[in-house]
């Protein structure tokens, strides 16, 4: 079974476009991985002040992974920047699926990536 870290630009985006991304992985044979560190970010974004529709989203997001618990794996990668972390946990796993938007990230591995094709369609590079 393939699996894929997900980071929060990915999960955010997913929600604010009203993708079940957790039902698309499940249908592509795909395990979700969450870093305790992206986590951490959502929740963040959640008790933020700042612009109400990203705080919603990731309220949202938040209820959406609590429900899937189950079904997917939460990783601790360590105390460094998530970015760097998640880059460094992919290098160790060249097989694992990175579902990021984050151009910079997506470009400093070679692992296959999952993306967003025409905002509602996840497919794999």
């Amino acid at each position: 079974m393939r699996k894929a870290i997900l980071d929060s630009s990915f999960i955010l985006t997913c929600v604010k476009q009203k993708i079940d991304f957790f039902e698309e992985l499940e249908k592509q044979g795909i395990v979700p991985i969450i870093p305790k560190q992206v986590l951490s970010e959502i929740e963040r974004v959640s008790e933020s002040n700042k612009k109400k529709h990203y705080k919603d989203d990731a309220k949202i997001a938040l209820k959406i992974i609590e429900k899937e618990k189950e079904n997917l794996k939460i990783i601790n990668l360590g105390k460094k920047h998530v970015d760097k972390e998640i880059k460094k946990y992919a290098k160790e796993h060249p097989d694992i699926i990175i579902a990021t938007l984050d151009k910079y990230l997506r470009e400093s591995v070679e692992n296959p990536y999952l993306y967003i094709r025409g905002k509602k369609i996840l497919e794999i590079r």
